[in-house]
């Protein structure tokens, strides 16, 4: 199945604490949410995957904010089971290409979203998305690129989410407000299951 079928929303997770990263996982899964995108901003990024990967089977989680080869390497060995990254250039599609994980290479314009297309691509990550046009933008691309899919993240809100969720080419979204900063620190888990809960309530 594609991943952009498993869940109406993909928490984008950024993880400061690594002890937080199992209960995290285990309270977005309770909330419907079984797909997870850790980001690869923080020292403890990679093991929170592999905590993850190892105590919480049920997650399909996954690593972005992929930029290199090595991160492609880092993140496959910790137990990514996917690959997000926030742009594409030639190298790093081909090093996603050759991952053994299926991937969400990010694109922001016409053209970048026509070269991943031509290599077979055809679900991508469209990001910034809220920064490089939202809704009208991605409205705009179901004429002339009809057979490509999207998972919008950048910017994106509860209160957005449905508008984004209701175009033909988008098939889920990516969002950072379902893990607030403040309730990972609290450890108040049971809020980040409301949110899940209501996130996967969107399709």
């Amino acid at each position: 199945m594609s991943l952009l079928d498993l869940a109406p929303v993909i928490p984008v997770v950024v993880i400061e604490d690594v002890e937080s990263a199992v209960p995290m996982a285990r309270a977005l899964v309770a909330g419907g949410l079984p797909v997870i995108e850790v980001t690869l901003r923080t020292p403890v990024a990679r093991e929170a995957i592999a905590r993850i990967a190892a105590e919480v089977p049920e997650a399909n989680v996954g690593a972005g904010t992929v930029r290199t080869s090595e991160d492609i390497a880092e993140a496959v060995s910790a137990g990514a089971r996917f690959l997000v990254s926030p742009g594409t250039t030639l190298a790093l599609v081909e090093a996603l290409d050759s991952s053994g994980v299926p991937y969400l290479p990010g694109a922001g314009t016409v053209s970048e979203i026509m070269a991943l297309a031509e290599r077979g691509v055809k679900e991508l990550k469209f990001f910034p998305a809220e920064a490089a046009g939202g809704i009208p933008y991605l409205k705009s691309l179901q004429g002339p690129l009809p057979d490509v899919r999207f998972c919008p993240t950048g910017g994106i809100r509860a209160e957005t989410a449905p508008g984004y969720l209701a175009l033909a080419n988008v098939g889920c979204v990516g969002g950072s407000w379902l893990t607030p900063a403040d309730a990972l620190a609290a450890g108040d888990w049971s809020r980040v299951e409301k949110l899940a809960s209501e996130a996967a309530a969107l399709r």
